[in-house]
């Protein structure tokens, strides 16, 4: 006779995994789909201003760039390399988001372009959006840098002087480092997985600066995601502790008059003339 104890709890680990696996999907797609798709319901076209301003931004200076002339303005405007001095990088960077890599498909990129900076902005808000972009691109800009400062070796962490020459990741850091920042805030495995796997995947398969620079902005913006919401918390704490170190309140004032009289009661009028003429019987 054949032991079925083995098979069923087989099955019975399978079902369970399989649950898991359905809630946690579906709590993704709650949290990465459908709650903006709602937010956009109630906002309409104005939710999508950032993601309209990049999906533009990529499409304009690809178009200047296709020009010998506009291929030099658009590097001169946006085009960061580590070695520039610091003060011009960092005056390109901001433009440097909107400037894509001429060696790659420009309708793909724009395409996920187009989807975190949407994404983001319904449910991160405009603000936070911007500042997780910049501070992605930015990370990656400064560490290049500091990776070619080193030189090589340093553990394969040190990059070479002809490393400087080549130009930044331009909107793709942003890209990756919002969807990461998504993926952590949102509880979202698959996103994450799919979005800081193929960022390693990337920088083994094409050892190259732009991999790195990948690296550093899911990096930057995994920290930037474990912050969040702290900044309140952290602000309510140090006031709670600063009225306990101030000791305990003072009591208010005692209210003066009639116990139980309300302070804004109207006075009552006395039409003490009327009175008295009444009583003398005087006109």
């Amino acid at each position: 006779m054949i032991d079925e104890g083995p098979t069923r709890r087989a099955r019975a680990t399978l079902a369970r995994l399989v649950r898991c696996a359905g809630r946690v999907l579906g709590a993704e797609w709650r949290g990465i789909v459908v709650d903006p798709v709602r937010r956009l319901a109630r906002r309409g076209p104005s939710g999508l201003l950032l993601a309209f301003v990049a999906a533009s931004g990529v499409v304009f200076f690809h178009d200047i760039a296709q020009h010998p002339a506009g291929a030099v303005w658009v590097r001169r405007l946006g085009g960061v390399q580590a070695d520039l001095p610091l003060w011009l990088s960092l005056l390109r960077t901001p433009v440097s988001l909107y400037v894509p890599a001429l060696d790659l498909p420009v309708w793909a990129g724009i395409t996920q372009l187009f989807l975190a900076f949407a994404l983001a902005e319904l449910t991160l808000g405009r603000a936070r959006t911007l500042l997780i972009a910049y501070t992605s691109t930015l990370a990656g800009t400064l560490t290049a840098r500091l990776m070619i400062a080193l030189g090589p070796g340093w553990w394969g962490f040190g990059l070479p002087p002809e490393a400087g020459h080549v130009l930044d990741t331009g909107p793709s850091a942003a890209v990756v480092g919002l969807f990461t920042y998504l993926a952590v805030v949102r509880r979202a495995p698959v996103v994450f997985t799919l979005t800081g796997g193929s960022m390693v995947w990337e920088s083994v398969a094409v050892p190259n600066l732009a991999g790195r620079e990948h690296l550093i902005a899911v990096a930057a913006a995994i920290v930037l995601a474990l912050l969040h919401g702290r900044g309140e918390r952290l602000r309510t704490a140090v006031r709670s502790r600063l009225r306990r170190r101030s000791g305990p309140a003072a009591p208010p004032p005692p209210v003066t008059g009639r116990p139980g009289a309300s302070l804004w009661r109207r006075p009552r009028r006395r039409c003490d003339g009327f009175r008295t003429s009444a009583r003398t019987g005087s006109p």
